[in-house]
């Protein structure tokens, strides 16, 4: 299948690139071989912390809501 727009598709294409679509969320994700353990000591060890005095994130979005 070659078309690149769905307007140009025929019921047969559309039908067949649904299917295809639907098959590919279907299949299993692919599983972290870490245990649960191991995968929450690497968010900590990966977990930034702002340095002392650093606006909050509430702070953050304040100032660009109000840009």
């Amino acid at each position: 299948m070659n078309t690149k727009r769905v307007a140009d598709m025929t019921i047969d294409d559309l039908k067949a690139f649904v299917t295809q679509v639907v098959e590919e969320k279907l299949q299993p994700a692919p599983r972290d071989p870490r245990s649960l353990q191991e995968i929450l000591e690497s968010i900590d060890r990966h977990m930034r912390t702002p340095p002392p005095g650093s606006k909050s994130t509430l702070e953050l979005l304040r100032e660009d809501r109000d840009r």
